[in-house]
């Protein structure tokens, strides 16, 4: 819920900057189309053996979604403020770094961009799904335009690649996969593969989830949500959008193995899916985690920095 644990609108980025292992954030606003004012956290590394030497040779761009409540009945996890969130992120940054260090031949600008939707932490407004999709797509048009800032006044060939990952965690994942098939990516930028954190099908089928009882009307209104989130088409769609490029998205599935809230079965179904609209996907369990524990414990840090420094090595190295 918005404004929930109580301190999560007077949260501070420096609040939590002695734990975030050296790794620098800053804040930034933004606007969605609809005006709404909206909080980012932002962060720059340079990675690669010759990262302090050596201009970039890809950039890569992050964009982060959080878990949040959808709704004052389906409460998915602990929706808070994005500054909690950064010292693990943080962590897994400082991986990738060290991963970075033993590539050979590839150097990477990479920033990573948590964004705090409408409602949450300092943004304003009320969340929806509408919103939140305006939200999302508002900070992928910041991204373009840092990019573009950043490049605009090389040439086509100098100009560093500008790869996207679509990070979601839960309801954060079906914020993803809702941008990943509904919006049309930047001219300058392309989308490179998205990561579902401990994601479900859709919202209907979470309702089902929470509540069996076919007595209970909860689970029989979906036709009348307002919040749908449904990965599980989204994923079909944007296989579709990106089967004449020249390279389909890769879908990373994080799972965490004592999942409390989101059974298996429907990451398991995202799985196969991915399998039958012809995604390349991977994914991991982190052994002993729970619903919000995947990036707490140093397995599930592990798995998103190898991923990460994956698609790094494999990026195109121009536009």
């Amino acid at each position: 819920m918005p404004g929930l644990p109580p301190n999560a609108r007077w949260e501070k980025i420096e609040d939590h900057a002695s734990r975030c292992a050296g790794i620098k954030w800053r804040e930034e606003r933004i606007r969605a189309a609809d005006g709404t004012d909206l909080a980012l956290c932002i962060t720059d590394m340079e990675l690669g053996s010759g990262a302090t030497s050596t201009a970039p040779d890809v950039a890569f761009y992050i964009l982060y979604f959080q878990e949040i409540e959808i709704s004052s009945r389906l409460t998915i996890g602990n929706a808070s403020s994005i500054p909690p969130r950064l010292p693990d992120l943080s962590s897994a940054l400082c991986m990738l770094k060290r991963r970075s260090s033993q590539w050979d031949d590839r150097n990477v600008r990479c920033t990573t961009a948590c964004l705090s939707y409408r409602g949450y932490w300092t943004s304003r407004g009320r969340p929806t799904e509408k919103g939140l999709n305006m939200d999302a797509a508002a900070a992928l048009s910041w991204i373009s335009q840092l990019h573009r800032n950043s490049y605009g006044g090389e040439t086509q060939e100098s100009r560093p690649s500008a790869n996207v990952v679509l990070w979601g965690q839960s309801i954060g994942a079906g914020v993803a996969t809702n941008l990943a098939a509904d919006s049309t990516m930047p001219a300058n930028m392309q989308l490179d593969s998205l990561i579902l954190e401990t994601p479900f099908t859709s919202i209907r089928a979470m309702l089902e989830v929470l509540y069996p009882q076919k007595w209970l009307p909860y689970r029989h209104l979906w036709p009348f949500l307002r919040n749908h989130l449904d990965s599980w088409k989204n994923l079909e769609t944007i296989a579709r959008k990106y089967e004449t490029s020249s390279s389909l998205p890769e879908v990373f599935i994080l799972e965490a193995a004592k999942d409390e809230l989101v059974p298996k079965e429907l990451s398991q179904k995202l799985y196969n899916r991915c399998l039958d609209v012809q995604l390349p996907v991977t994914r991991k369990a982190v052994n002993g985690a729970f619903h919000n524990d995947t990036m707490f414990r140093g397995d599930g840090r592990r798995a998103v920095s190898e991923f990460l420094s994956h698609r790094m090595c494999s990026a195109r190295v121009r536009t």
